[in-house]
């Protein structure tokens, strides 16, 4: 791999894979700085139980499924309830929507196939490719992402759906002293750039930042020295949501094609 991020620093705020993006940008000659902009919560077996108990007698019309991550997590806890193969036939028998191509490999594992899923891996292109479905007086599960989804539970609701939540995980702020290390890295320019593999990890920052008064010059930093860097459009779309206008993001969303494009616009702005 051609070393094209030599002699830059490179924040990683996402605790999950932290160790795989650091090889990448170890390989292509930069250094990789650990800092954690996010924490997950598992939930405990015996809430999720409840949630996985009720899926199943319900054989809900509809299942829609946000996260690879969060359907694994069922399943697992489904599996210890020795619930598993009862649990994915529930799933089997409705109707299942899918956010993102890693809970279509989720399903894909288990033989499953959605019948409908996002056009660009946001809640915005899955409710475009539900909306030419009926909802009225159907039983919709959702398995939420970590955080609540006011928009997609309204946009069921409006359409005569009765709707139930199941949050496998939870995203919460990691210690303070970690998210202190961050926003001092970027604010004293300790780094050329910090990548974003989620919405929560831009949350988190710029809720630090904002509670020690140091929002504008955060973003000042971000519009100036320091690049942002998002793993796909629908996280650079969070941090733009934020008031960071100048975010790197491929097309794929990649961990190898984010750092390639942020290869490409250093190669860019040196000419």
């Amino acid at each position: 791999m051609a070393k094209r991020l030599e002699g830059k620093r490179i924040a990683i705020t996402g605790p999950r894979k932290a160790e795989e993006l650091s090889t990448i940008v170890t390989k292509m000659g930069g250094t990789a700085l650990i800092r954690p902009a996010q924490g997950t919560v598992f939930l405990d077996e015996p809430e999720l139980g409840g949630g996985i108990s009720e899926w199943i007698r319900l054989k809900p019309e509809w299942s829609i499924l946000t996260t690879g991550m969060g359907l694994e997590a069922l399943i697992n806890t489904a599996k210890e309830m020795e619930l598993e193969e009862t649990f994915i036939q529930a799933i089997a028998y409705s109707n299942v929507a899918a956010r993102g191509y890693k809970t279509v490999n989720a399903l894909k594992k288990r033989g499953l196939s959605p019948l409908v899923r996002d056009d660009d891996g946001s809640t915005a292109g899955l409710l475009r490719e539900l909306s030419d479905h009926d909802f009225a007086g159907k039983n919709v599960i959702v398995q939420l992402h970590g955080d609540p989804a006011p928009r997609l539970v309204a946009w069921l609701e409006e359409r005569g759906a009765t709707v139930r939540t199941i949050l496998p995980y939870q995203h919460i702020a990691p210690p303070t002293e970690q998210l202190h290390e961050l926003l001092d890295d970027i604010l004293n320019n300790r780094v050329d750039a910090v990548t974003f593999t989620s919405a929560p990890q831009v949350r988190f920052l710029i809720s630090h930042a904002a509670e020690r008064g140091l929002e504008e010059g955060l973003r000042a930093s971000f519009e100036n020295e320091v690049v942002a860097v998002a793993v796909g459009k629908v996280t650079a779309q969070s941090i733009r949501e934020e008031g960071i206008e100048r975010v790197i993001a491929p097309q794929e969303e990649r961990m190898g094609s984010m750092m390639v494009e942020l290869a490409k616009y250093y190669a860019a702005e040196s000419k």
